[in-house]
């Protein structure tokens, strides 16, 4: 089942792992830091696009990030592999 706040843990997460400020998050999607804000704290969700593009820039899969599984790790090729082969 979908939770907001296990969602946003998963965005906030990934956001620090990767050494980013909320600014570097926002502007990939194209929205102001307060709507970052209100994901990471499980106030807000965004599109099916935005959440595409989070995993993308993530590397990991949307199922990891809406909390249908703990694996991380996506089940196609990142752009990352793609750029290797």
């Amino acid at each position: 089942m979908f939770s907001k706040e296990l969602f946003g843990q998963r965005v906030l997460e990934q956001r620090k792992k990767h050494g980013e400020p909320q600014r570097v998050l926002a502007e990939l999607l194209g929205v102001g830091e307060t709507q970052i804000t209100g994901i990471e704290h499980g106030r807000n969700t965004t599109t099916a696009e935005r959440i595409a593009l989070i995993c993308q820039h993530y590397g990991v899969s949307s199922d990891y990030l809406l909390g249908l599984t703990n694996d991380p790790e996506p089940k196609y090729p990142t752009e990352e592999q793609l750029k290797n082969e």
